[in-house]
């Protein structure tokens, strides 16, 4: 008789009733609509109406559910964690979807924005009926935001927006951009109409990983937008990195849905393949394979609710986040690498899941910070100096 990894330590038991049934609504939503059809889009390179896969997330109340009003479900953080971790379980680009809906657009606007431009914009997005995406990233800057060549400038009451942004989730889908550029008074943001004169989303092709995901690459050519799009108060990195740190929390969870996801592949797989004239779940080294990608599983969801029972206690820091995606994301590929070892050949074959989950994890390791990003604010919050540059 097999054990699932998760009964292996308890984990279910860490969990009150709403976020275990918050994990069951989201696994029935995702085995219903996604799982039939990610390995085919993922093998095509595209998602079939992603809008309206958008707009079942949204009735679902996924689509920035930590936040509250605006339509928002106001759920706590470890609820949006769990959540997190089952749409990753089935695609880390389902979870980007999302993240970048509720973590990053979302969170702008309803953190920063003005009470005129969230009443126009959270209460659609949080239906899935309007979608956002979030421009930080350019083509010559992704660790380095602060030497962004994006640019706002005055011109009487409005502004206008140059510049190019590069790798953006959901870009040639969203109705709004959560735009970031540089101004004569610092970095500001500003919630770009996607339909306004001069912007254009490029769809992204020839992607190896996090294939089932729409990316693109948005020109800003002298894009007019009035005063009232720009982001009010904030000024400088802090509004873009508070964005960040929250979809960096989504990611310490969602990176454990895609090992788990793996982990019990290959555990299924261990006990109905045979060679040598028995399980391969049989022998010791596959057992020790085994047994590393649970331990190494059940780390990384213990550090996950830690995390979130620190957010929800409003005690979670920036460095903290750190630790976790740099942990989680890095050790959910190197089970998924194993997983492939134990199903052989047949882990390079998308009838799997693990290969998939292996490249898109290769994006995940590098959007929302680096490795060697995260390893770096753990090193100055361990010794007090900078080694950034």
């Amino acid at each position: 008789m097999t054990t699932h990894p998760d009964e292996l330590a308890g984990l279910t038991g860490l969990f009150s009733d709403q976020e275990r049934a918050i994990a069951d609504s989201v696994r029935a939503l995702t085995t219903r609509e996604v799982e039939p059809h990610v390995a085919d889009w993922f093998e095509r390179g595209e998602i079939d109406d992603p809008r309206g896969l958008m707009r079942k997330l949204g009735a679902l109340g996924l689509l920035g559910m930590h936040l509250d009003g605006y339509g928002c479900a106001g759920t706590t953080a470890t609820e949006y964690g769990v959540a997190c971790l089952e749409l990753e379980a089935c695609d880390s680009g389902l979870r980007s979807m999302v993240s970048v809906e509720g973590s990053l657009a979302m969170f702008a606007i309803w953190k920063w924005a003005s009470e005129e431009e969230k009443q126009r914009w959270l209460p659609g997005m949080a239906a899935g009926e309007l979608i956002g995406c979030f421009g930080l990233t350019e083509p010559d800057h992704g660790s380095d935001p602060a030497n962004m060549r994006t640019r706002a400038r005055r011109d009487g009451d409005d502004w206008i927006i140059d510049g190019r942004k590069m790798w953006i989730t959901n870009g040639s889908l969203a109705d709004v951009a959560v735009i970031w550029a540089q101004t004569d008074d610092g970095v500001r943001g500003f919630a770009v109409p996607t339909e306004t004169a001069g912007f254009r989303a490029n769809t992204i092709k020839h992607k190896m990983s996090l294939r089932a995901s729409v990316t693109a690459e948005l020109v800003l050519d002298g894009v007019r937008v009035p005063d009232s799009a720009a982001f009010p108060e904030v000024r400088g990195l802090r509004g873009p990195l508070s964005c960040l740190s929250e979809a960096r929390y989504g990611i310490v969870w969602g990176a454990m849905g895609a090992a788990r996801t793996a982990l019990e592949c290959a555990q299924r797989y261990s006990v109905e393949r045979e060679q040598f004239g028995r399980p391969i779940g049989g022998f010791q080294l596959t057992q020790q394979k085994l047994a590393d990608m649970t331990l190494e599983y059940t780390k990384g969801v213990l550090l996950a609710v830690h995390l979130g029972r620190l957010k929800d206690a409003g005690a979670l820091r920036p460095e903290q986040v750190s630790l976790g995606k740099l942990n989680n994301v890095r050790e959910a590929i190197d089970i998924c690498r194993t997983a492939r070892t134990i199903l052989g050949a047949n882990g390079i074959s998308l009838e799997y899941p693990v290969i998939r989950h292996a490249n898109n994890l290769e994006s995940v390791l590098t959007y929302e910070g680096t490795v060697e990003m995260h390893t770096l604010i753990l090193g100055q919050k361990l010794t007090g100096q900078s080694a950034f540059q």
